[in-house]
């Protein structure tokens, strides 16, 4: 009896069992996706932090901070924190009235303006402010219609213009949490308040501000964030009027001549820095402002009637901001286009189509530039897909922190840091891996930043999903590969597709990356109209806008009727 017990335990040293097997199989998957998400993002992440303090082996901490000292980066520390925050108020401002009559009143039956007020958001940051300044600039499109105004539309292009920019492209952000917060706040407290002679600036102030604090918070460093990371907006308006940021000053010292990775890693270093202090404080007003507004008893929504001046005023509202955020821009933008010589204006007869044909015709960098996004586009969002995927998996099924971390790490920060680090690695590693300064760097760079979208929305499904389908197929004796080919990946499916259509859709027209790292001579549909504008052939660049809006919509349409379909 001895012996066969020995035997036994010999031999089951020797064959593992199956459920050993998996368990050094799913090791091996977690290891191999942890080194590509070490490549992608640790590695990068911790070189931009590496070149800031240390150059050829040498400590140059003090160096650094001599370097911030300047007086040039301490004002563009100052410019960076005052645009942040005034478009953080400008953007409550914006959303906050938007936000009570879409959850308050009668204006939640208009489902479609939920869509209408995504569109300054869905619009390419750089093609807004392109707009802009051809709309409000000398001789632009608003002295030409309106030429009894004088010099006064160009007063626009300042400190206030650039924060209302940026504002109108971002309160869609605003409006959609305060929105949500004000949804989960019973009407009954309003009522309980009015019942006690509450008047409504008193329940506003003292019942549903209070209440929706927490959320608000959330909203504001999200902005905050998303301004102080925004690089289209001041490359376009803010070095018109000499207001220099820390995405600009980063790319600057990226870019131009004589190159200065040392600062544009230090100044990264300390937007990741501003981030992250904006991230604790947002963190530490939600927790002490934050309430449980869903509870187990139910509530009816009780939306206001609006009538008479007030119903007028809520739609002069809604109408003039549709109107200047989204008309503005668009209609300076295909206006532009259509103009055939640009001293002539809007007159009659100096309209022409010959811009668009000349785009698909007589310019060969305009078509290759079209290639080069399709291409990136469609290439970088099925390999971040896979890696979605499999990321998003190995999180549902192990609750693995490092990876989750690792995946959503790009979402957390600046675009701009990253590409930095991204810069600074693969040029050192040149020598074993020779990706940069190729066009696959930007492949590298764009599955790296969008990764998070597809972790963030295969998990949501993922969480959908009940364990007992799982179970039920490993009863009947399904394998791990078969029941996620057929079980798995079909539930999954929608989720999947949202996370590739717009992780394409954003590699598509993403701007700062291809400026930073893209090879010579390598143009994108993004940098293409920054180039063609800055050149002065401003309807060729503006009819690429249209080209990339239209497309970009176009396909955003088809995917969504195409999941529809499905879900019927």
């Amino acid at each position: 009896m001895p012996q066969k017990s020995t035997a036994l335990s010999m031999d089951s040293s020797v064959n593992p069992t199956a459920k050993q097997k998996a368990n050094w199989g799913g090791r091996g998957i977690w290891a191999a996706t942890f080194l590509i998400l070490a490549i992608l993002v640790l590695l990068p992440l911790g070189m931009l932090f590496g070149r800031a303090i240390f150059h050829n082996g040498d400590f140059i901490l003090m160096e650094t901070i001599g370097k911030l000292m300047n007086p040039q980066n301490v004002q563009t520390i100052v410019n960076t924190l005052k645009l942040s925050v005034a478009v953080v108020a400008g953007s409550t401002l914006v959303a906050l009235p938007l936000a009570y009559l879409t959850a308050r009143t009668h204006f939640a039956k208009y489902k479609w303006l939920d869509i209408v007020l995504m569109i300054p958001f869905m619009t390419p940051p750089f093609i807004s402010s392109m707009g802009w300044i051809l709309f409000t600039q000398r001789r632009g499109l608003f002295q030409q219609m309106f030429p009894a105004t004088g010099e006064w539309s160009e007063g626009f292009l300042s400190f206030f213009g650039l924060t209302m920019v940026m504002s109108f492209h971002l309160f869609p952000f605003m409006l959609t949490i305060l929105k949500n917060a004000l949804l989960n706040v019973s009407p009954s407290l309003e009522e309980s308040a009015a019942i006690f002679g509450g008047k409504f600036w008193y329940r506003l102030r003292k019942v549903l501000l209070p209440l929706v604090t927490g959320s608000y918070a959330i909203g504001a460093l999200l902005v905050f964030v998303k301004t102080a990371s925004e690089y289209g907006t001041p490359a376009t308006i803010g070095r018109r009027i000499g207001f220099n940021v820390f995405v600009t000053e980063i790319h600057r010292n990226a870019t131009v001549a004589p190159l200065d990775f040392g600062t544009s890693a230090a100044l990264s270093a300390v937007l990741i820095g501003i981030c992250l202090m904006a991230w604790f404080l947002q963190n530490y007003i939600a927790v002490r402002r934050s309430y449980k507004l869903v509870g187990g008893k139910g509530s009816r929504q009780k939306f206001i009637d609006l009538k008479g001046w007030k119903l007028a005023l809520a739609w002069v509202y809604v109408v003039a901001l549709l109107a200047i955020t989204v008309g503005v821009p668009y209609f300076s933008v295909v206006v532009t286009s259509l103009i055939n010589l640009r001293g002539f204006g809007m007159a009659a007869g100096n309209f022409t189509f010959s811009h668009y044909i000349n785009l698909f015709t007589a310019n060969p960098r305009g078509i290759q530039a079209l290639q080069n996004s399709l291409m990136l586009g469609v290439v970088s969002a099925i390999l971040t897909t896979i890696l979605g995927v499999l990321c998003a998996t190995i999180i549902h099924r192990t609750k693995s922190k490092a990876i989750n971390i690792s995946g959503l790490l790009p979402d957390m920060l600046p675009s701009i840091v990253f590409v930095i680090g991204i810069m600074l690695f693969w040029n050192n590693v040149h020598h074993i891996l020779p990706l940069y300064n190729t066009i696959w760097i930007l492949i590298v760079a764009y599955v790296a930043l969008f990764l998070p979208f597809t972790i963030q929305s295969v998990t949501s499904s993922y969480s959908q999903i009940s364990d007992s389908l799982m179970a039920s197929a490993r009863v009947f004796g399904g394998r791990p590969f078969y029941i996620f080919r057929r079980i798995t990946l079909p539930l999954l499916f929608r989720g999947i597709l949202a996370s590739w259509m717009m992780t394409f859709i954003i590699a598509f027209r993403e701007l700062v990356t291809a400026s930073i790292i893209a090879p010579p001579n390598t143009l994108v549909v993004a940098t293409f109209i920054m180039r063609e504008f800055e050149q002065g052939s401003v309807s060729v660049g503006m009819a690429m806008a249209v080209v990339n809006v239209v497309f970009t919509t176009t396909f955003l349409i088809l995917i969504n009727k195409f999941m529809l379909k499905e879900r019927a």
